[in-house]
């Protein structure tokens, strides 16, 4: 009878967690790095599941709306300011990271303003708005 349960139990394959849950990030990575982080002494078989259903979900959302600056500014290519810019002006996540620099993005006080909102007044040659502007 034992062998018939090691027969039945060879033929049936463990699936890795990679195959079992789609994810982009990387299941065994995200658990190694919470197992070599020190983060406690043990980490459940879960964890680094979770964590990485909610980095790929956090990364979904930036990547989504540093797009949609891109292409408000017409480009094709998201760059670092393009993340600089989707991260102030969503709520949640300028909550989430308020002292977060991010290199090659320039300063934080300059913000693009959209065509329709500067005034009228100003001409095509002075479109700096700012206490330098006066």
């Amino acid at each position: 009878m034992k062998s018939s349960s090691r027969a039945a139990s060879n033929s049936t394959k463990g699936k890795s967690k990679t195959k079992r849950f789609p994810l982009y990030f990387s299941i065994s990575r995200v658990s190694r790095f919470l197992k070599k982080g020190n983060y406690s002494k043990r980490v459940a078989p879960q964890a680094p599941v979770y964590l990485a259903a909610v980095l790929q979900c956090m990364a979904a959302e930036v990547l989504e709306l540093s797009g949609k600056e891109a292409k408000n500014e017409g480009r094709s290519r998201i760059g670092p300011r393009h993340i600089e810019l989707a991260i102030r002006s969503d709520k949640e996540l300028s909550k989430l990271l308020p002292h977060v620099t991010i290199p090659g993005s320039g300063s934080g006080k300059k913000i693009h303003f959209h065509e329709a909102l500067l005034p009228k007044s100003a001409g095509k040659k002075n479109r700096d708005i700012g206490p330098s502007s006066k």
